[in-house]
């Protein structure tokens, strides 16, 4: 698939610019906020922090629009942030290192995303979807610098999310070991699934993705 193409069809499943656009100004600096705290601290704001752009008074209301436009992921009382996309502090199959810390990534394509995204260096560890072989990739900014095995590929099964994003369409965001594995896992499937190779999922990441951190 053409990565414009792709890139436009996940903004129509899961239109994060176009929500984060109809957000007042302090609460898109608050979501900003939480990003960046998620990939440079591997944590998000301490409500202190989340007050330079929203009063206290309104800080649990802003939270919890946020959630519920799913640009943010809360825990089940809806009051304290777990993630945004693409990074969370829940355990996913892709764990990235970014610096001293550890965090997640909610799906295959988040976890190629961070590192232009953020102008970082990372590395992703994560797994074969079908065969279940570790894979392990570093990254810095936009470049790939390592991968094991190393024709790792990016799978992407097209659905709409149901709730939170994260618990449903991410998990069919994989990571597949080969070009031959993922052409099984995608079998006949060929418009419900579509295959990047790591510098295509890399490019649509960033495509879907930065405009997030504009303005």
């Amino acid at each position: 698939m053409e990565i414009q193409t792709a890139i436009v069809r996940l903004n129509r499943q899961l239109p994060l610019k176009a929500r984060q656009d109809q957000l007042a100004p302090a609460m898109r600096q608050l979501h900003q906020q939480i990003l960046h705290s998620l990939a440079e601290q591997g944590v998000p704001p301490t409500r202190v922090e989340m007050t330079e752009f929203v009063e206290a008074t309104q800080l649990a209301a802003a939270i919890r629009k946020l959630g519920d436009m799913d640009l943010i992921v809360l825990d089940k009382h809806n009051s304290a942030v777990l993630g945004a996309y693409p990074l969370t502090t829940e355990i996913t199959p892709h764990r990235l290192q970014i610096g001293a810390h550890t965090i997640y990534a909610m799906c295959a394509l988040d976890a190629v995303s961070v590192a232009p995204m953020f102008a970082t260096e990372v590395t992703i560890s994560s797994h074969c979807h079908v065969s279940g072989e570790p894979i392990q990739i570093r990254m810095r900014c936009h470049d790939v610098l390592t991968t094991a095995p190393v024709d790792a590929m990016i799978g992407i099964r097209w659905q709409m999310p149901s709730a939170v994003a994260a618990h449903s369409m991410c998990t069919e965001m994989v990571f597949l070991r080969d070009l031959l594995t993922a052409q099984q896992w995608q079998g006949d499937e060929v418009e419900a699934i579509s295959l990047f190779t790591l510098g295509e999922a890399t490019a649509f990441g960033v495509g879907f993705f930065l405009p997030l951190l504009d303005g």
